[in-house]
């Protein structure tokens, strides 16, 4: 590992904890990373390999203007994107600069900003996220040099955001609501939310993330509409799910867009709901490193299967599978079988 690579991994170490409000992460990580590449806006975007990109699962921001973020949001589905974040994650290397074709130059300018580094976060595990780099109008485009850098932070931002979700308690730590559903109209505006999704919304808003864009969770239910619309045309396109782990909100949550017609035109239902037990499986495996072996023990657990009888399903001995239990307590600091479950039931 480089000097850069070591300090920049030491700065988000120290700042990857519980308790820190996520609008002093996005500056942190943002001081971490200015020696390196030069820029005036940050966000950095977790998500887990079984998750997929798409709108991710969690973020961190500092300096982005919410009409810049709206702006590239409608553009992209408007007038299409080379550099989405799903297509840079297919790439050998997994980068490209946003703002370099005319009509997208004309959108960052309209709004102060020069350009848009994006940099996809994969490992040989799969993809974990996403930096965005913004400079302001006046100041010179991103070139290969400053990208070369910038690739160089990968494995310190995703042992970082592995930090920021398995250093966080394993149980929620805020109560569950009922689930919740916005309406997005064929304006792509909200024209209707029930009351149980305006509280998830007043949650999600920042009153329990201080620091967080008040913004953010109005900007990813549209988002979450516009993926639903063009799932709808293209099933191969990024699902319209987020699946968030209690690092970001206190409990394990997701959201998921549905759209109400078979061509995505008319109106688009968010649910949002507390995620549990299936739902979160995979994704909880991801942060924690648990093995496909491990995995299999783990999602009979969560369906109640006592470990004599997953040894019987799994053809394997007791002496294996409390192995594997075993494994997975120490990867997850869980002390037992009843405060692992309270992570998938609480």
């Amino acid at each position: 590992m480089t000097s850069c690579q070591d300090r920049v991994a030491r700065e988000l170490a120290a700042v990857m904890r519980p308790g820190v409000p996520a609008g002093e992460v996005g500056a942190a990580v943002s001081a971490a990373i200015a020696p390196w590449v030069e820029h005036d806006a940050l966000r950095l975007v977790g998500t887990s390999p079984a998750t997929g990109l798409g709108q991710g699962s969690f973020s961190f921001w500092h300096g982005y203007e919410r009409e810049l973020v709206r702006a590239l949001l409608f553009h992209r589905y408007a007038e299409g994107d080379p550099v989405r974040p799903a297509a840079l994650a297919g790439r050998p290397v997994p980068m490209g600069v946003a703002g370099a074709d005319e009509r997208a130059r004309a959108v960052f300018a309209a709004h102060g900003a020069a350009c848009e580094l994006r940099l996809v976060l994969r490992d040989s595990r799969g993809v974990w996220g996403l930096l965005g780099l913004v400079r302001a109008a006046g100041r010179r485009p991103f070139d290969d040099a400053d990208a070369a850098r910038a690739a160089l932070l990968v494995p310190a931002l995703v042992a970082a955001l592995r930090r920021h979700v398995t250093t966080a308690p394993l149980a929620p730590t805020v109560p569950a609501l009922p689930a919740g559903v916005v309406i997005v109209g064929p304006d792509d505006a909200i024209r209707a939310i029930t009351p149980q999704a305006r509280a998830w919304l007043e949650r999600l808003r920042g009153q329990d993330r201080p620091g967080a864009p008040g913004w953010l969770a109005e900007a990813v239910v549209t988002a979450l509409a516009l993926d639903a619309r063009e799932h709808s045309r293209d099933p191969g396109s990024c699902r319209p799910l987020v699946c968030a782990p209690p690092a970001a909100f206190g409990r394990w949550l997701a959201l998921e867009g549905q759209s109400l017609d078979e061509d995505g035109r008319g109106d688009v239902a968010v649910v949002i709901q507390a995620a549990a037990g299936a739902t979160m499986l995979d994704s909880f495996c991801d942060w924690y490193a648990i093995t496909p072996r491990e995995r299999r023990v783990l999602g009979l657990l969560c369906q109640g299967v006592a470990p004599k009888r997953i040894a019987r399903v799994l053809d394997l001995s007791v002496h294996t599978v409390n192995d594997h239990l075993k494994a997975i307590f120490r990867k997850t600091g869980a002390g037992g079988r009843d405060e692992l479950m309270a992570a998938f039931t609480g």
